[in-house]
């Protein structure tokens, strides 16, 4: 199997074409020629220079990550994208990229990984953007308190040691939950609006204190890297599934 047969499968498997007009990142393969054979794929988070030589440690031939090098063109090959994409070429590792597509997946994705962990059940897609969907919401089997589900999630994903941070404004227990991994703040309002009792996402904004306050709606912060380890977990799992050799790269940030 060469990159461009893994790229074309885990493409369909993903659906990248229909965010190809709202992501700010290229999905799909960055880095390497298609030829490139393939018998063992790395999986991190992100395509940092940390990770890539990690990956070439390893003796892979292809980096799997969820945040790639590029973000909406890439002008000059100096510097920081200089030092990222040197080794990649210098080790033959090829680099493919699953961003938004890979919040959204409804079985594989990032908000899929989390609904997953805390059991979930009548789930749908949540986290309207552009005509796609970047996330999950579904009900808890039994209510619960918001610190208890803040301390489910804070044993189950890698927080680096960090404490999982609540805005509790909420009710004084939850069942419907939203989630949009990574920086989802902005779509608090659509879990208003979808009766949710809290959104659980990777990092906070300012604004989101007020907003949920005002709106009577728990917010969970878990992190942004470690909400967004779930996704590439499960395309490593896929990539077993495929016959390839595999490796995770975990490089927590305790952001």
């Amino acid at each position: 199997m060469n990159a461009g047969n893994i790229a074309t499968r885990l493409d369909d498997r993903l659906d990248t074409e229909a965010y190809a007009d709202i992501d700010a990142s290229p999905n799909g393969l960055q880095v390497g020629p298609a030829s490139q054979p393939v018998e063992h794929v790395a999986f991190a988070v992100d395509a940092a220079v940390e990770t890539v030589d990690r990956a070439a440690e390893a003796g892979a031939d292809l980096l799997v990550t969820h945040h790639g090098i590029v973000w909406g063109g890439m002008e000059r090959v100096t510097g920081t994208n200089y030092r990222r994409v040197a080794p990649l070429i210098d080790n033959d590792l090829a680099l493919y990229v699953a961003h938004l597509p890979l919040d959204g997946h409804q079985s594989l994705g990032n908000a899929a990984g989390v609904a997953d962990l805390l059991g979930l059940d009548n789930r749908a897609p949540f986290g309207s953007m552009g005509g796609e969907h970047i996330g999950q919401r579904g009900v808890l089997t039994e209510p619960q308190t918001v610190s208890e589900l803040a301390d489910t999630l804070e044993g189950k994903v890698d927080t680096d040691g960090q404490p999982v941070q609540v805005l509790d404004f909420g009710p004084s227990t939850v069942e419907d939950v939203a989630i949009v991994t990574g920086s989802g703040v902005d779509w608090l309002q659509e879990a208003v609006e979808k009766d949710a009792d809290v959104l659980i996402t990777g990092e906070g904004k300012q604004k989101a204190f007020h907003e949920a306050r005002e709106q009577g709606i728990h917010v969970i912060l878990a992190g942004h890297y470690a909400t967004e380890t779930l996704g590439v977990q499960s395309l490593q799992t896929v990539a077993q599934d495929w016959g390839l050799e595999t490796t995770y790269i975990d490089c927590p940030t305790g952001l």
